[in-house]
């Protein structure tokens, strides 16, 4: 009966100080790459032999997912890495002080733009390939993403268009490797978890919103042949005592 772990990245960089990741590729702090590695440490006694493992092309979740795979002595399991799996595209939010743009939007405002199924931030207008955030050129025009259809890159999401970015890696990977009886890993963001739930669960609108991922934290499900959900388990420290 295969089991699917998802994880939220270690907490990044711009985490730590309270700015909008999104797309910029943040690297993880140094209590991000110890979270990371108590994920693994946390995941050691579950007796799971991954086949499979997903990431986004964001290097807070490489460095995440390797080093889970490094506790769990698994760094041989193949790892498939997707743009499909980012973070949402925060729009005008994106690199952004969270507290500033409370001030200047309004805290409801910030709120629904962040948390809203279906509302739009404004898009990200105006950006170029000369134009950086932090040195950084604005990630649609990096290399990795030099396969996909430029009409496929956003410049603004919410948490409805990245479910439908990220549907199709979920049923055309993660499902089949699960369906195939594999335990599957997937470090991916708060956004693209919360759409993987969504599409895991069955999940409305509106209970998707209220859904929570804190980094480096465990979500195992424990499937049924039929692939029925038989058990969630969120571990945590005091869960594995």
């Amino acid at each position: 009966m295969p089991t699917l772990v998802l994880i939220r990245h270690g907490q990044s960089e711009w985490n730590q100080s309270n700015r909008f990741n999104g797309w910029i590729d943040t690297q993880l702090s140094e209590s991000g790459k110890e979270q990371a590695r108590n994920a693994g440490r946390l995941l050691q006694d579950q007796g799971l032999q991954f086949s499979s493992a997903y990431s986004s092309v964001l290097s807070r979740t490489i460095m995440t997912i390797n080093r889970v795979l490094e506790e769990l002595g698994q760094s041989f399991v193949p790892q498939r890495k997707s743009w499909r799996l980012n973070e949402r595209h925060y729009g005008i939010l994106q690199g952004e002080d969270k507290d500033e743009m409370r001030q200047k939007y309004g805290r409801d405002q910030v709120q629904t733009w962040r948390r809203s199924y279906s509302v739009l931030p404004p898009d990200a207008e105006g950006i170029h390939p000369e134009v950086t955030i932090d040195g950084q050129t604005y990630p649609a025009f990096d290399h990795r993403y030099a396969k996909v259809p430029y009409g496929l890159l956003p410049k603004s999401e919410n948490i409805q268009t990245t479910e439908n970015r990220v549907r199709p890696i979920f049923e055309n990977g993660i499902l089949t490797d699960l369906k195939q009886g594999k335990d599957v890993l997937v470090v991916a963001h708060g956004t693209s978890i919360r759409a993987l739930t969504k599409l895991i669960e069955g999940l409305t609108a509106e209970e998707v919103t209220k859904v929570e991922i804190p980094n480096g934290q465990p979500i195992l499900y424990d499937f049924s042949d039929d692939l029925q959900i038989r058990q969630k388990t969120v571990l945590t420290e005091e869960s594995v005592r």
